[in-house]
């Protein structure tokens, strides 16, 4: 049973996700800071109050309704401020890697010295 943890444990894909995990977990702080620091003061300035309260008997529905404000808000600035530029930035790497001609293999090189050797 320690053998097929170990395994587990020093796969690939379980260090690729714990590393996500806390990578993830430390970039949460940066849009949080970045939601609250510019985002919210925004809103603020148009809009007033960003927290919402709506009491429906014993139950607050405003709590629901800030806390899908806030998630709307988070994805916003995650896709835009992230996810848009790292996808424009990941498809310039592409075009480059695709517009660079690769090396024809060491046999085919080979092949075409003796062919042009051959020629003479």
């Amino acid at each position: 049973m320690l053998n097929e943890f170990k395994k587990f444990i020093l796969k690939g894909n379980v260090v690729d996700l714990s590393t996500g995990v806390i990578i993830g977990a430390a970039f949460g702080g940066i849009v949080t800071g970045f939601t609250k620091g510019v985002v919210e003061p925004l809103l603020a300035m148009l809009g007033g109050n960003p927290e919402v309260g709506l009491k429906i008997g014993p139950f607050d529905l405003g709590i629901i309704i800030s806390a899908i404000i806030s998630f709307l808000i988070t994805a916003a600035v995650v896709f835009f401020v992230i996810v848009k530029p790292a996808n424009k930035l990941m498809s310039l790497m592409k075009k480059e890697e695709e517009a660079a001609p690769s090396a024809p293999p060491a046999d085919i090189v080979l092949l075409t010295e003796i062919r042009d050797l051959l020629k003479k």
